[in-house]
């Protein structure tokens, strides 16, 4: 690590990941595009309260799509562009701290949610602007994609949904929470699986599921999915802690634990586990790209998952 990765607030140490994914990073030629859909389908389903907060939200989601598939075309991004809007506006209004104060309004809005991703049956009765959104996505993804990759899709978007439940009901006590629980949910809270099931369907390969339960694919995709996580808390710790100084249900909380309460040393573990796992998603995006074929496909469909969060952290959504 070096100094010039440190937060400004506090100058916690922050991991070093210009070794395994150093930038720049390749981006679509879409992404003023995609923000401008972006912003315009927010208008058609206003999900965000404010002008600001929904021009700042179709700001990084333009430019952040645009890194994370950066060879897909222009209709495929906004859909997907519009899958993170809605994931990122529902957890925004009802997931972490909203949840927590009135967890059943919380479970009404993801029972509503999830008689949509169930696709059978009448929908929601006079169902709200989420539900309506999110059946327009539904819709053009099933058009878009084949029913396997859809049904992936819908998994990880419930199990999207069951994470934002989880992660309420622990936000106010996160010393009842294990470091390996946390592990095994973060994923969820933080998209990334989700995401990485939209790879497949806008790029146009699949895996069979031999190719899909290899080791180096596992390894990749946990490791993947773990970066992504865990460099998200280290960015977004001194924007939570500003207001009330409550301590979040994050990795380097969690880690706190180990280190005596000592913030600064469990950043530069957390910062460590950072490093070591893009380490291996790196080594891994090289194994299977050299293999060529949809396994090539998606060991680069993953790293530029991977870089468009190393890029995320970097926006003022981050700061501010």
């Amino acid at each position: 690590m070096n100094d010039a990765t440190r937060t400004d607030q506090g100058a916690l140490p922050m991991p070093d990941l210009r070794g395994s994914f150093p930038g720049p990073f390749p981006a679509s030629p879409y992404a003023d595009d995609i923000e401008r859909h972006a912003a315009g389908w927010l208008r058609t389903f206003p999900l965000v309260g404010s002008e600001r907060r929904s021009g700042a939200l179709a700001n990084i989601t333009g430019h952040g799509m645009a890194r994370t598939f950066p060879t897909a075309g222009r209709d495929d991004l906004f859909l997907c562009a519009d899958l993170f809007l809605w994931l990122t506006a529902f957890d925004d209004a009802h997931g972490e701290a909203t949840g927590a104060r009135d967890p059943a309004r919380l479970v009404r809005a993801v029972g509503e949610c999830v008689q949509v991703v169930a696709g059978h049956g009448e929908p929601p009765e006079s169902p709200s602007v989420f539900a309506t959104a999110l059946g327009d996505l539904l819709a053009r993804f099933r058009v878009r994609a084949a029913p396997a990759p859809y049904l992936r899709l819908t998994a990880h978007l419930r199990d999207t949904l069951f994470g934002i439940v989880w992660e309420a009901h622990h936000l106010g006590a996160p010393d009842r929470v294990t470091l390996s629980d946390y592990r095994a949910m973060r994923p969820h809270t933080v998209f990334v699986r989700t995401l990485m099931a939209t790879g497949e369907i806008v790029l146009g390969y699949e895996l069979t599921e031999s190719e899909r339960s290899l080791e180096p694919v596992r390894e990749l995709e946990g490791a993947v999915a773990d970066l992504a996580g865990w460099i998200n808390d280290l960015a977004s710790y001194a924007k939570e802690t500003a207001d009330d100084g409550q301590a979040p249900l994050s990795l380097p909380v969690l880690l706190g634990r180990q280190h005596d309460g000592d913030l600064e040393e469990a950043f530069r573990a957390a910062s460590r586990m950072c490093e070591e796992r893009a380490a291996t998603a790196a080594a891994r995006i090289a194994e299977l790209t050299a293999r060529g074929g949809p396994l090539a496909a998606h060991a680069g469909a993953l790293g530029s998952v991977a870089s468009s969060y190393v890029w995320h952290i970097r926006h003022s959504r981050y700061r501010t």
